[in-house]
C-alpha cells in the first residue's frame, strides 16, 4: 500500500476516533461530569494519532508529495495543536467545564481533519 494512501486511511480514523471522543465529552458534560481518567487516556491516544499523521504528512512532504493546496499543512498543524492549547489552557484541570472545553475541541478537530481531507488533492 503507498504511503499516501496510508496517510488518507489514517485520516479517516483520526476522523472517526474525534468524532466518538468529542460525542463522548459532550455526553459526560451534559452530564454534569468532568474530565475523567478514561477520556484522558483517549485525549493522549487521539494526539498520538494526529502526530503520527502529521509525521507521516511531513515524510510525505519531504519525498516530494504536496497537498494540492497549501492550506491543508495549515489544518494539520492546528489538529496537532488543539489538544495542548486546551490542556495549557486549563492548566490540566479535570472539572466539568474544561470536559466542555474538551468536548468542542475535538469537535473542532473533527472539522479540521474533514477541511484537511478535503484540501489535499
Amino acid at each position: 500500500m503507498p504511503l499516501a494512501e496510508v496517510h488518507g486511511n489514517l485520516a479517516n480514523s483520526a476522523l472517526f476516533y474525534f468524532l466518538f471522543i468529542a460525542i463522548w465529552g459532550l455526553v459526560r458534560f451534559a452530564r454534569r461530569q468532568g474530565v475523567s481518567s478514561g477520556y484522558w487516556g483517549a485525549l493522549v491516544i487521539a494526539e498520538l494519532l494526529i502526530l503520527a499523521q502529521g509525521g507521516l504528512g511531513a515524510f510525505l512532504w519531504y519525498s516530494g508529495l504536496r497537498p494540492e493546496r497549501g492550506v491543508h499543512i495549515l489544518y494539520g498543524l492546528v489538529s496537532g495543536l488543539t489538544i495542548p492549547a486546551v490542556y495549557a489552557y486549563t492548566k490540566g484541570r479535570e472539572e466539568r467545564a474544561e470536559m466542555l472545553m474538551y468536548g468542542a475541541a475535538t469537535l473542532l478537530t473533527v472539522g479540521l481533519i474533514l477541511r484537511a481531507v478535503l484540501t489535499a488533492g
